[in-house]
């Protein structure tokens, strides 16, 4: 786990089994991330906080270009607010993305990790750090191997972790690698990631069925 990561909150209090989804992809992604969404629907009743590596020279209309194929509120995510059920909170281009205590989102430029900021693997330890068994970890399509460290973070403390297939990614790399580390709990084709995740989300703790 990289130093900065925030501490444990274990009084934090969550309404159902799952209380937040975390996302990573990189090249490829603003494909996926439109089907995700769009198939996930409204009224999610977690946040979900996005990390999508793009290029830092350049300003972003990523919030813009997903509102419109999403339910759900999309936005840049800013420096402490605080997460909101039904919204997608985004890391802006050249910004960690971090959650602390309370869900209070934290953009940070500290160094990038494995070459990128915003880093997966900095989002998913976090993620991992305050909300422990009740977070879901999401690998979509995307080159490298960003997010492997982070979703070891995420089983090390109870989470679940999700892959894109990595066979049908339109890029394998961050998928092959979440995989290959063993950890994940769900490998799927994109179209059938967003269904699983309204069903944890909606259902108790270890029914399956």
């Amino acid at each position: 786990m990289t130093a900065d990561a925030p501490a444990p909150d274990h009084a934090e209090p969550a309404p159902g089994p799952f209380a937040i989804v975390a996302v990573a992809c990189s090249a490829g992604g603003i494909r996926a991330l439109s089907v995700f969404l769009e198939q996930l629907g409204p009224e999610l009743p977690v946040p979900v906080l996005v990390v999508q590596h793009l290029d830092p020279r350049h300003d972003t209309y990523l919030a813009d270009i997903l509102a419109r194929r999403s339910a759900l509120t999309v936005e840049l995510a800013k420096d402490e607010d605080r997460v909101r059920a039904g919204t997608v909170h985004l890391a802006p281009p050249d910004h960690h993305l971090l959650i602390g205590p309370g869900g209070v989102l934290k953009l940070s430029r500290s160094e990038p990790v494995h070459f990128v900021r915003p880093s997966a693997d900095r989002l998913f330890e976090s993620v991992a750090a305050v909300y422990g068994p009740r977070a879901i970890a999401c690998v979509l399509t995307g080159t490298g191997s960003d997010g492997a460290t982070g979703v070891a973070a995420v089983k090390d403390r109870g989470g679940t972790v999700i892959a894109e297939d990595p066979r049908t990614a339109e890029f394998r790399g961050m998928p092959e690698a979440a995989v290959g580390a063993g950890l994940t709990d769900y490998v799927l084709p994109l179209e059938e990631i967003a269904a699983v995740i309204r069903g944890l989300v909606g259902k108790p703790r270890g029914d399956d069925g």
